[in-house]
């Protein structure tokens, strides 16, 4: 019997870094379980050519990937989302989407990396800093026995990702 592969929706304001960095990590971490997918509330419309430059370089492939409003995935005929996380910055002051609906939802907030200002090489370390932090959160999210965890459970945990793994290296 095969497994039960789950949605799972990034959502960010301009769906243009942090969210498409989580979908591509995910879509590689948990292939054949998770099926990931980013969106923004208000999308640039491009992604960000640094996340694009370094998602070639970790080899994730980059050709699907663009910007997209939310509206697409609450839509008849989107996929059902079994889980949403927010990874928006409430230090920066954004504006945070709010999914509505039933599907397991947490904040990993994390700073933007497209509003870093500075040389080119510090642009680009924001970025990969920006990745390694949605990788390690995604990896212990992957990891989780989802199975044999009740949906409090869940949602702590899914939680605690958010707050306790923030600046992990």
């Amino acid at each position: 019997m095969s497994e039960r592969v789950y949605n799972v929706l990034f959502l960010c304001t301009g769906n243009s870094a942090r969210s498409i960095l989580a979908e591509s990590i995910l879509s590689r971490e948990g292939q054949g379980r998770f099926r990931a997918f980013s969106a923004g509330s208000q999308p640039k419309g491009e992604v960000h050519p640094f996340a694009i430059s370094l998602l070639k370089k970790m080899n994730h492939p980059v050709e699907e990937l663009r910007s997209k409003n939310w509206d697409e995935f609450a839509a008849d005929g989107a996929p059902v989302m079994d889980f949403v996380f927010t990874v928006c910055d409430n230090a920066a002051n954004e504006v945070c989407p709010v999914w509505p609906g039933q599907p397991m939802s947490a904040h990993w907030g994390l700073p933007d990396p497209a509003a870093v200002e500075g040389s080119e090489a510090e642009r680009h370390l924001a970025f990969a800093d920006t990745y390694r932090m949605l990788a390690n959160r995604i990896s212990i999210f992957a990891s989780l026995p989802m199975k044999s965890l009740d949906r409090l459970s869940l949602q702590q945990r899914l939680s605690e990702i958010g707050r306790n793994f923030t600046q992990t290296a």
